[in-house]
């Protein structure tokens, strides 16, 4: 799985949330002032290349669809940050983000609740 620009990662996250859609939908998602459309199009266009969304003709146009689950992209990029910056711990992720104040006590209190409540 290719890595996504921070472009292509909106696009995407857009399309994920459409499922299927056409360019002109991506573009009605973006805050005011939208993108041009011909740079969605093109944005669309890469993640078609990527294998990311599959393109079915619909008239003169086309609806894309994605081909990547959203959760099957977050865990394939998550355990690459995990492994680069927390030396594949997912201890120190959470460490690091309780000394940066980033996560609350409450938070990490729901954390650990949701692990057990998944164990049961």
């Amino acid at each position: 799985m290719e890595k996504l620009t921070i472009q292509e990662e909106e696009v995407m996250i857009y399309i994920w949330e459409l499922g299927s859609c056409f360019v002109k939908d991506i573009v009605a998602k973006y805050p005011k002032p939208a993108p041009p459309y011909t740079t969605v199009a093109s944005i669309v266009k890469n993640l078609e290349r990527k294998k990311y969304v599959t393109a079915a003709r619909v008239g003169n146009t086309y609806q894309y669809t994605p081909a990547i689950r959203e959760s099957e992209y977050k865990r394939t990029f998550m355990s690459g940050f995990v492994h680069n910056y927390f030396e594949n711990s997912y201890k120190e992720m959470v460490s690091f983000f309780a000394k940066e104040q980033k996560i609350s006590t409450n938070d990490l209190k729901d954390i650990i609740d949701m692990i057990e409540k998944g164990k049961e």
